[in-house]
């Protein structure tokens, strides 16, 4: 098996609170990450795809077209904004990295699948000392 990773970048703000809580238990349980005027951080995205070499172009799969989904499905969507506010696929979820990640997947899997290819995982990078790492539903 071969697999292919391309990296994208965004900044975001966000704000981890469960309204069915108090604010110290907000507080409590998401410590900073619920302040009330938000927080922000600059986000990594590593894609990586799996699949076999297409004799015609040598490529598991395109990165420049990968580079081009990637921003016009997600990077476009994410960048500069308020993730609990101004994102319509992630309205009405809590905005965790580990969410974002799994809604990222949803948003991108079949168009790899169009190109021949298999989303293989997805990692999110919210700080150098926090990641997840995302392989799919059904793993």
């Amino acid at each position: 098996m071969l697999t292919i990773t391309r990296r994208e970048r965004f900044n975001a703000a966000h704000k981890l609170y469960n309204d069915k809580w108090s604010a110290e238990k907000n507080k409590e349980v998401f410590g900073k990450c619920a302040n009330e005027n938000w927080h922000g951080h600059n986000y990594e995205l590593f894609v990586t795809v799996k699949g076999e070499i297409q004799e015609e172009t040598g490529f598991i799969i395109n990165l420049k077209w990968l580079s081009d989904l990637l921003n016009r499905k997600v990077i476009d969507q994410l960048d500069h904004m308020n993730l609990n506010l101004d994102v319509p696929f992630l309205k009405g979820k809590m905005v965790s990295t580990e969410v974002i990640a799994v809604e990222i997947w949803k948003l991108i899997a079949d168009d790899i699948l169009s190109q021949g290819a298999e989303l293989f995982r997805i990692k999110l990078m919210e700080t150098e000392n926090n990641f997840v790492e995302y392989w799919g539903p059904n793993m």
